[in-house]
Protein backbone atom coordinates (compact mmCIF):
# COMPACT_ATOMS: atom_id res chain seq x y z
CA UNK A 1 0.00 0.00 0.00
CA UNK A 2 1.22 3.49 -0.86
CA UNK A 3 0.20 6.57 1.07
CA UNK A 4 -0.62 9.67 -0.97
CA UNK A 5 -1.11 13.00 0.79
CA UNK A 6 -2.91 15.72 -1.16
CA UNK A 7 -2.61 19.35 -0.08
CA UNK A 8 1.03 19.03 0.97
CA UNK A 9 1.63 22.74 0.38
CA UNK A 10 -0.98 23.91 2.87
CA UNK A 11 -0.35 24.92 6.46
CA UNK A 12 -1.31 21.56 7.93
CA UNK A 13 0.70 19.64 5.35
CA UNK A 14 3.80 21.71 6.05
CA UNK A 15 3.39 21.12 9.79
CA UNK A 16 3.21 17.33 9.65
CA UNK A 17 5.22 16.39 6.57
CA UNK A 18 8.57 16.03 8.35
CA UNK A 19 6.90 14.34 11.32
CA UNK A 20 5.16 11.52 9.42
CA UNK A 21 6.66 8.19 10.57
CA UNK A 22 5.81 6.34 7.33
CA UNK A 23 6.77 6.96 3.73
CA UNK A 24 4.30 8.94 1.64
CA UNK A 25 3.99 10.80 -1.64
CA UNK A 26 3.28 14.43 -0.77
CA UNK A 27 1.49 16.23 -3.59
CA UNK A 28 0.73 19.94 -3.91
CA UNK A 29 -1.70 21.61 -6.30
CA UNK A 30 1.22 22.02 -8.70
CA UNK A 31 1.37 18.21 -8.90
CA UNK A 32 -2.38 17.66 -9.32
CA UNK A 33 -5.35 20.02 -9.25
CA UNK A 34 -7.58 18.70 -6.47
CA UNK A 35 -10.67 19.83 -8.38
CA UNK A 36 -9.65 17.94 -11.54
CA UNK A 37 -10.75 14.30 -11.41
CA UNK A 38 -8.61 13.34 -14.38
CA UNK A 39 -5.46 14.88 -12.95
CA UNK A 40 -6.07 13.23 -9.60
CA UNK A 41 -6.74 9.83 -11.16
CA UNK A 42 -3.41 10.03 -12.97
CA UNK A 43 -1.42 10.40 -9.75
CA UNK A 44 -3.15 7.60 -7.84
CA UNK A 45 -2.41 3.90 -8.10
CA UNK A 46 -4.49 0.84 -7.20
CA UNK A 47 -4.45 0.28 -3.47
CA UNK A 48 -3.18 3.74 -2.55
CA UNK A 49 -4.43 5.15 0.74
CA UNK A 50 -5.31 8.81 0.13
CA UNK A 51 -5.28 11.59 2.70
CA UNK A 52 -6.72 14.86 1.48
CA UNK A 53 -5.48 17.82 3.50
CA UNK A 54 -6.49 20.25 0.75
CA UNK A 55 -9.37 22.60 1.46
CA UNK A 56 -10.58 26.11 2.13
CA UNK A 57 -10.46 27.54 5.67
CA UNK A 58 -11.93 30.69 7.26
CA UNK A 59 -8.43 32.21 7.21
CA UNK A 60 -8.48 32.29 3.42
CA UNK A 61 -10.66 33.99 0.84
CA UNK A 62 -11.83 30.96 -1.12
CA UNK A 63 -15.31 29.58 -1.65
CA UNK A 64 -16.18 27.36 1.32
CA UNK A 65 -18.14 25.05 -0.97
CA UNK A 66 -14.86 24.12 -2.63
CA UNK A 67 -14.45 21.79 0.36
CA UNK A 68 -17.41 19.83 -0.98
CA UNK A 69 -16.16 19.88 -4.57
CA UNK A 70 -12.67 18.74 -3.56
CA UNK A 71 -14.05 15.79 -1.59
CA UNK A 72 -16.23 14.70 -4.51
CA UNK A 73 -13.32 14.98 -6.96
CA UNK A 74 -10.93 13.02 -4.74
CA UNK A 75 -13.47 10.25 -4.14
CA UNK A 76 -14.30 10.02 -7.85
CA UNK A 77 -10.59 9.88 -8.74
CA UNK A 78 -9.86 7.25 -6.09
CA UNK A 79 -12.69 5.12 -7.44
CA UNK A 80 -11.45 5.50 -11.02
CA UNK A 81 -7.88 4.59 -10.01
CA UNK A 82 -9.05 1.71 -7.80
CA UNK A 83 -7.20 3.30 -4.92
CA UNK A 84 -7.79 2.44 -1.29
CA UNK A 85 -9.52 4.30 1.49
CA UNK A 86 -9.75 8.08 1.28
CA UNK A 87 -9.37 10.14 4.46
CA UNK A 88 -11.12 13.51 4.38
CA UNK A 89 -10.77 16.21 7.02
CA UNK A 90 -13.79 17.83 8.61
CA UNK A 91 -13.78 20.03 11.69
CA UNK A 92 -15.04 20.43 15.24
CA UNK A 93 -16.93 23.46 13.85
CA UNK A 94 -19.69 21.11 12.68
CA UNK A 95 -20.76 20.87 16.34
CA UNK A 96 -21.20 24.63 16.75
CA UNK A 97 -21.97 25.60 20.33
CA UNK A 98 -23.37 22.23 21.43
CA UNK A 99 -22.32 21.05 24.89
CA UNK A 100 -19.73 18.30 25.04
CA UNK A 101 -18.16 15.88 25.12
CA UNK A 102 -19.15 15.84 21.44
CA UNK A 103 -19.68 12.41 19.91
CA UNK A 104 -19.71 11.29 16.30
CA UNK A 105 -23.23 9.87 16.59
CA UNK A 106 -24.62 12.94 18.38
CA UNK A 107 -26.21 16.10 16.95
CA UNK A 108 -24.37 18.70 14.88
CA UNK A 109 -25.22 22.40 14.61
CA UNK A 110 -22.70 24.39 12.54
CA UNK A 111 -22.72 28.14 13.11
CA UNK A 112 -20.55 29.28 10.19
CA UNK A 113 -20.38 28.81 6.42
CA UNK A 114 -17.17 26.86 7.01
CA UNK A 115 -18.87 24.47 9.41
CA UNK A 116 -21.83 24.04 7.07
CA UNK A 117 -19.54 23.35 4.10
CA UNK A 118 -17.84 20.61 6.09
CA UNK A 119 -21.25 19.10 6.94
CA UNK A 120 -22.03 19.10 3.23
CA UNK A 121 -18.66 17.46 2.57
CA UNK A 122 -19.41 14.77 5.12
CA UNK A 123 -22.68 14.03 3.30
CA UNK A 124 -20.79 13.58 0.02
CA UNK A 125 -18.46 11.08 1.68
CA UNK A 126 -21.30 9.20 3.37
CA UNK A 127 -23.20 8.76 0.11
CA UNK A 128 -20.23 7.97 -2.17
CA UNK A 129 -19.56 4.33 -3.06
CA UNK A 130 -15.80 4.58 -2.56
CA UNK A 131 -14.59 3.73 0.97
CA UNK A 132 -13.73 6.78 3.03
CA UNK A 133 -13.27 8.04 6.56
CA UNK A 134 -14.09 11.58 7.62
CA UNK A 135 -11.96 12.89 10.47
CA UNK A 136 -13.49 15.70 12.51
CA UNK A 137 -10.29 17.45 13.46
CA UNK A 138 -9.86 19.53 16.60
CA UNK A 139 -7.34 22.34 16.87
CA UNK A 140 -3.83 21.51 15.67
CA UNK A 141 -1.04 23.37 17.47
CA UNK A 142 0.63 25.68 14.99
CA UNK A 143 -2.28 25.65 12.56
CA UNK A 144 -4.58 27.29 15.10
CA UNK A 145 -5.52 30.87 15.94
CA UNK A 146 -3.78 30.77 19.34
CA UNK A 147 -0.27 29.38 18.91
CA UNK A 148 -0.13 29.65 15.14
CA UNK A 149 -1.90 33.00 15.10
CA UNK A 150 -0.11 34.64 18.01
CA UNK A 151 1.17 38.17 17.46
CA UNK A 152 2.58 40.85 19.76
CA UNK A 153 -0.32 42.39 21.71
CA UNK A 154 -2.38 39.19 21.43
CA UNK A 155 -5.69 39.34 23.30
CA UNK A 156 -7.60 36.34 24.64
CA UNK A 157 -11.15 36.07 25.96
CA UNK A 158 -11.44 35.43 29.68
CA UNK A 159 -14.66 33.94 31.02
CA UNK A 160 -16.56 35.21 34.05
CA UNK A 161 -14.92 32.57 36.26
CA UNK A 162 -11.46 33.80 35.33
CA UNK A 163 -10.61 30.89 33.03
CA UNK A 164 -9.95 30.94 29.30
CA UNK A 165 -11.87 28.89 26.72
CA UNK A 166 -11.03 25.21 26.47
CA UNK A 167 -10.60 23.31 23.22
CA UNK A 168 -9.68 19.84 22.04
CA UNK A 169 -6.14 20.00 20.65
CA UNK A 170 -3.44 17.84 19.17
CA UNK A 171 0.21 18.53 18.42
CA UNK A 172 1.49 18.11 14.84
CA UNK A 173 3.78 15.22 15.78
CA UNK A 174 0.97 13.37 17.52
CA UNK A 175 -1.30 14.05 14.56
CA UNK A 176 1.25 12.62 12.13
CA UNK A 177 1.62 9.54 14.32
CA UNK A 178 -2.15 9.01 14.47
CA UNK A 179 -2.59 9.46 10.73
CA UNK A 180 0.17 6.97 9.97
CA UNK A 181 -1.55 4.42 12.21
CA UNK A 182 -4.97 4.97 10.66
CA UNK A 183 -3.54 4.69 7.15
CA UNK A 184 -2.31 1.19 7.97
CA UNK A 185 -5.41 0.05 9.87
CA UNK A 186 -8.12 -1.96 8.10
CA UNK A 187 -11.83 -1.42 8.75
CA UNK A 188 -11.54 2.13 10.04
CA UNK A 189 -14.99 3.62 10.76
CA UNK A 190 -16.44 6.13 8.29
CA UNK A 191 -16.49 8.98 10.82
CA UNK A 192 -14.22 9.79 13.76
CA UNK A 193 -13.27 12.72 15.94
CA UNK A 194 -9.53 13.41 15.89
CA UNK A 195 -7.81 15.14 18.80
CA UNK A 196 -5.92 14.22 21.92
CA UNK A 197 -8.28 13.16 24.71
CA UNK A 198 -9.82 15.96 26.78
CA UNK A 199 -9.38 19.69 26.28
CA UNK A 200 -6.86 22.37 27.24
CA UNK A 201 -7.28 26.02 28.20
CA UNK A 202 -6.08 28.44 25.53
CA UNK A 203 -4.36 30.60 28.12
CA UNK A 204 -2.43 27.59 29.38
CA UNK A 205 -1.14 26.92 25.87
CA UNK A 206 0.12 30.47 25.49
CA UNK A 207 1.71 30.38 28.94
CA UNK A 208 3.39 27.06 28.20
CA UNK A 209 4.80 28.54 24.99
CA UNK A 210 5.99 31.68 26.77
CA UNK A 211 3.79 33.87 24.57
CA UNK A 212 2.47 37.03 26.23
CA UNK A 213 -1.23 37.80 26.06
CA UNK A 214 -3.72 40.31 27.42
CA UNK A 215 -7.08 39.38 28.90
CA UNK A 216 -10.30 40.75 27.48
CA UNK A 217 -13.85 39.99 28.70
CA UNK A 218 -15.58 37.14 26.91
CA UNK A 219 -18.69 38.03 24.95
CA UNK A 220 -21.90 36.15 24.35
CA UNK A 221 -20.33 34.68 21.22
CA UNK A 222 -17.40 33.14 23.08
CA UNK A 223 -17.55 29.34 23.15
CA UNK A 224 -16.38 28.34 26.61
CA UNK A 225 -15.68 24.69 25.86
CA UNK A 226 -15.41 22.55 22.73
CA UNK A 227 -14.42 19.04 23.76
CA UNK A 228 -14.42 16.18 21.28
CA UNK A 229 -15.14 12.68 22.55
CA UNK A 230 -12.17 10.62 21.34
CA UNK A 231 -13.29 7.23 22.66
CA UNK A 232 -13.68 5.82 19.15
CA UNK A 233 -10.31 7.13 17.96
CA UNK A 234 -8.52 5.61 20.94
CA UNK A 235 -9.72 2.16 19.91
CA UNK A 236 -7.50 2.39 16.87
CA UNK A 237 -4.47 4.37 18.06
CA UNK A 238 -2.60 4.83 21.31
CA UNK A 239 -2.31 8.33 22.71
CA UNK A 240 0.37 9.40 25.19
CA UNK A 241 -0.47 11.28 28.42
CA UNK A 242 1.57 14.31 27.30
CA UNK A 243 -0.49 14.53 24.10
CA UNK A 244 -3.30 16.05 26.19
CA UNK A 245 -1.40 18.58 28.32
CA UNK A 246 -0.65 22.18 27.42
CA UNK A 247 3.06 21.58 28.06
CA UNK A 248 3.11 18.43 25.94
CA UNK A 249 1.19 19.98 23.06
CA UNK A 250 3.47 23.03 23.00
CA UNK A 251 6.61 20.87 23.20
CA UNK A 252 5.33 18.78 20.29
CA UNK A 253 4.66 21.91 18.23
CA UNK A 254 7.99 23.54 19.06
CA UNK A 255 9.94 20.48 17.84
CA UNK A 256 8.99 21.51 14.32
CA UNK A 257 9.49 25.29 14.70
CA UNK A 258 12.77 26.55 13.22
CA UNK A 259 15.15 27.93 15.84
Amino acid sequence: MGLVVLGAGGRLGRLIRDRMPVAARWLTRADADVLDVGALTAVLAPGDCVMCLAGVTPAGSGDMQDNVRIAAAVLDAAAAARAGRVFLFSTAAVYGALPGPLTEDGPIAPLSPYGQAKVDMEHVAATHAHPSTVLRLGNVAGADAILGGWRSGFQLDVLADGTTPRRSYIGPGALARVLATLAQTPDVPPLMNLAAPGAVAMGDLLDAAGLAWTARPATGNTLANVTLDTTLLCRFTQMKPDDSTAQGIVADWQKGVPA
